[in-house]
């Protein structure tokens, strides 16, 4: 039996997502939904405060990561391809304080899941930077010293010392799904 041409390439991209989902739905609940709102306001995809605002102490929340999550207009698009390259520090500077500012709301619990984010938010070219940007963040003295050390035991010493990195493009983007109740479906 002879197969499509793009049979193949088909298969690889769905066997990619998903990986991509099932490593999302190994992020804890508080993590997921992090991510999600994360994304929705780095993206722009939803309003965050008619989404995920339940209160008024998360309204201020959502307030302030909007406000943080400007910075990333300014690195989208100027990835450094080298650590030389002229703007690499102002670069490094603004990821590590948005690494920060995510990592001190205490729901990204590894690396994994930072990684899983910021290539969302910031594309695949992020990819080399970002275990420095996840270390530096995490030995911040803003981050508990306990919380510290479970952020930075979470880095393999594979994703810290890669030689490369993968240029493929996330598919999955993972969203809010609404609540249908059985009722609701007939």
């Amino acid at each position: 039996m002879a197969s499509h041409p793009g049979a193949a390439s088909g298969n690889s991209a769905a066997a990619l997502t998903l990986a991509e989902l099932r490593e999302f739905a190994s992020f804890s609940p508080g993590a997921q939904r992090y991510i999600k709102r994360a994304l929705d306001i780095g993206l722009a995809r939803e309003d965050a405060f008619k989404r995920w605002a339940r209160n008024a102490e998360e309204t201020a929340s959502i307030r302030m990561h909007y406000l943080v999550y400007q910075d990333l207009k300014l690195l989208r698009g100027n990835v450094p391809d080298a650590p030389h390259e002229d703007g690499f520090e102002h670069f490094m500077a603004l990821l590590v304080r948005l690494a920060a500012f995510d990592l001190a709301q205490g729901r990204i619990e590894s690396f994994s899941a930072f990684r899983f984010l910021y290539e969302r938010l910031l594309g695949a070219d992020v990819r080399p930077w970002l275990p420095s940007a996840y270390c530096a963040a995490a030995a911040l003295p803003q981050i508990q010293p306990e919380r510290r050390k479970m952020l930075l035991q979470s880095i393999s010493e594979a994703a810290a010392t890669a030689p490369g990195w993968s240029l493929r493009a996330p598919v999955f983007f993972p969203e809010w799904v609404e609540w249908v109740s059985g009722d609701a479906a007939h």
